[in-house]
């Protein structure tokens, strides 16, 4: 595995972004999921940096990016970052998270964007009012307000295998990785700190809106739900369609990099 380029920083309006930026070409942006940072996309930076300039941000409050001390929405420190660096249109790729800041900037700063993946994510609205997330998020609350950090790990780790599954499916080696990731992430948080963040809304009415490709690459073993939203997105946007990768879970991208690699570059490279 060959690992990405340094960290650079930018300062935003409420402190310091790190993010990661190599290659030359049109731009693609690499959005991780939640809790994880810009390593995430370890075995998809080198691959596309080959051919396109590929920026990996961590997200505000996750590995190297400074917490919140104020209202914020992920868009609108991903159009701070590139503005600052005076680029885009961009290609906008994310994972769960990610795929929802994806979306979440496609409306609300168009411009910026000129195709969109999604994937494990449809919409804000899906991920914070489907009955899954929910009860996952509560079982997150449950755990960091009792100090239990083992246990949050163990629940962050249940979504890996994705349905019909256990963790003892899953290569270890992708447990570990996002088991360290996660741990440094949540160790810049403290137990009922207040959350800043700011939800974009209204987004599923909103989709018929973005006239940019979407494309919605999903493991084949995420939950019905998940893949019923990620169809509903492709069918409700202008220009959109969907792949799915066989045999994976909720890290298409971490259990068969090489797969989901080649379904990217055939998109990035059809625009």
């Amino acid at each position: 595995m060959t690992v990405a380029s340094e960290l650079n920083r930018f300062t935003s309006t409420d402190g310091e972004l790190a993010y990661r930026d190599t290659g030359t070409g049109d731009l693609v942006v690499l959005l991780h999921s939640g809790y994880v940072d810009s390593r995430f996309w370890d075995e998809q930076v080198p691959a596309l940096a080959a051919e396109y300039r590929v920026i990996a941000p961590d997200v505000r409050g996750h590995g190297s990016s400074a917490n919140a001390s104020k209202p914020f929405r992920w868009a609108d420190d991903l159009a701070q970052l590139l503005r600052h660096l005076d680029a885009g249109p961009a290609v906008l790729v994310g994972l769960s998270m990610g795929g929802v800041i994806a979306t979440d900037t496609v409306l609300e700063h168009p411009e910026l964007v000129r195709a969109v993946v999604t994937c494990g994510a449809a919409t804000g609205d899906f991920q914070y009012t489907d009955p899954y997330h929910k009860e996952i998020r509560a079982e997150y609350a449950r755990t960091l307000a009792a100090g239990d950090i083992q246990g949050w790990l163990d629940i962050f780790l249940r979504v890996v295998p994705g349905e019909h599954r256990t963790a003892e499916d899953v290569d270890p080696a992708i447990g570990l990785r996002l088991r360290e990731m996660a741990a440094g992430t949540i160790a810049k948080h403290t137990p009922g700190e207040k959350d800043w963040h700011v939800r974009v809304t209204d987004s599923w009415s909103r989709l018929p809106q973005i006239d940019v490709p979407v494309l919605t690459i999903n493991g084949t073993l995420e939950p019905a739900e998940m893949l019923d939203a990620a169809e509903r997105l492709t069918r409700t946007v202008p220009d959109g369609r969907s792949e799915t990768v066989e045999g994976t879970g909720h890290y298409p991208n971490l259990e068969k990099p090489e797969v989901f690699n080649g379904i990217l570059l055939d998109f990035l490279r059809s625009l």
